[in-house]
């Protein structure tokens, strides 16, 4: 009996006085392989020793670890830590476990990150990286295991995708700016870098831009860690732009920009609402408490992470068909720091 107290297949083997290899052909239902008489003897050993298999090894010995491989670019991220509570409840539900690995915003581990899972013999992977080159495509093609994208496709890799509907989401809160009486709009997102999600939505603000032109006007700014002095210029900039009597107001593409404008703005003396307007792409708890509140865009992130986890746990049942494309609503919140003009 090992330290734990548990009976292991070695304890049923030596009980039984037969080896380990039949204990396992008679676990795997290959009884018809055994004597009568070993049969009889490994079952009352199982018996007496109250023996019950790892449900890991009974799944790997029938090709399947019931494990899900989760890649994350970023953990700090609340989008990423949201999804994957989404992904783990649905895998729970069907039986998987979800083994995580976090890329730290490093996109050349990403091949890294597959190979390593691959070794824990995972059945599938659920991939929100960053989709920069082709490293992730040749991994997952090489190890054949089924993969699902969520937010951020991957040039050449055909298979599911599952995301917000950027541009609906850009669409309503354009809208919602631009009838409140902003006419000055400036878009700041992180480094673009070839990051889909980023891209998608920076060509939904000037898709937005355009539709309302000439009245509205509108620019992109790419707002790099560290680099506090460029924001604070860019919202100057837009601030004086607004001084001919346009209302100026910002657009954050995700919770981590959010949180850079509220520090730029804090460290220039300006109040949300009232100096500049503002919505931002994701809905952290502490949205609503800075200010008179932020407007957002809140994520289905539960139900992306649900989604995700339950195209690919689909596919390992057998589910044959094209890769589908599955784009989820979000909601406008609105605080107060969009509000209407007076």
């Amino acid at each position: 009996m090992n330290p734990s107290g548990r009976a292991t297949i070695a304890d049923v083997a030596e009980a039984a006085g037969v080896s380990k290899a039949t204990v396992s052909r008679f676990l795997n239902h290959r009884e018809r392989l055994l004597s009568r008489d070993i049969a009889a003897r490994v079952e009352a050993a199982i018996a007496k020793l109250a023996y019950t298999p790892s449900p890991m090894a009974q799944a790997l010995s029938h090709g399947r670890s019931r494990l899900i491989g989760l890649i994350v670019a970023d953990i700090t991220n609340p989008y990423s830590v949201a999804v994957l509570r989404g992904a783990e409840k649905a895998c729970q539900d069907a039986g998987y476990l979800v083994m995580l690995f976090n890329l730290g915003n490093e996109s050349e581990r990403e091949r890294e990150a597959i190979d390593a899972l691959a070794g824990y013999q995972v059945d599938g992977f659920i991939l929100n990286t960053l989709g920069r080159g082709s490293n992730v495509v040749d991994a997952v093609t090489l190890h054949g295991k089924p993969a699902v994208l969520v937010d951020r496709r991957h040039t050449g890799m055909h298979t599911d995708f599952v995301a917000l509907d950027n541009h609906s989401a850009m669409r309503d809160t354009c809208g919602h700016l631009v009838e409140g009486g902003y006419r000055e709009l400036l878009y700041v997102t992180e480094p673009q870098k070839g990051v889909s999600s980023r891209r998608e939505r920076t060509a939904a603000f000037g898709a937005c831009v355009a539709a309302h032109e000439p009245r509205v006007a509108g620019e992109v700014f790419e707002s790099v860690e560290g680099d506090g002095d460029a924001l604070d210029e860019a919202l100057r900039a837009l601030r004086q732009r607004a001084k001919r009597g346009r209302r100026a107001a910002v657009v954050a593409g995700n919770a981590v920009v959010t949180l850079r404008i509220a520090q730029s703005m804090a460290r220039l003396g300006w109040q949300f609402g009232q100096d500049l307007g503002f919505v931002g792409f994701d809905d952290p708890e502490w949205a609503s408490l800075i200010g008179p509140g932020l407007s957002t865009v809140a994520q289905p992130t539960d139900a992306i992470g649900r989604t995700a986890a339950t195209c690919l746990i689909e596919r390992l049942r057998g589910l044959d068909a094209a890769p589908r494309q599955l784009l989820l609503p979000g909601q406008l919140v609105v605080r107060g720091s969009s509000q209407a003009q007076p």
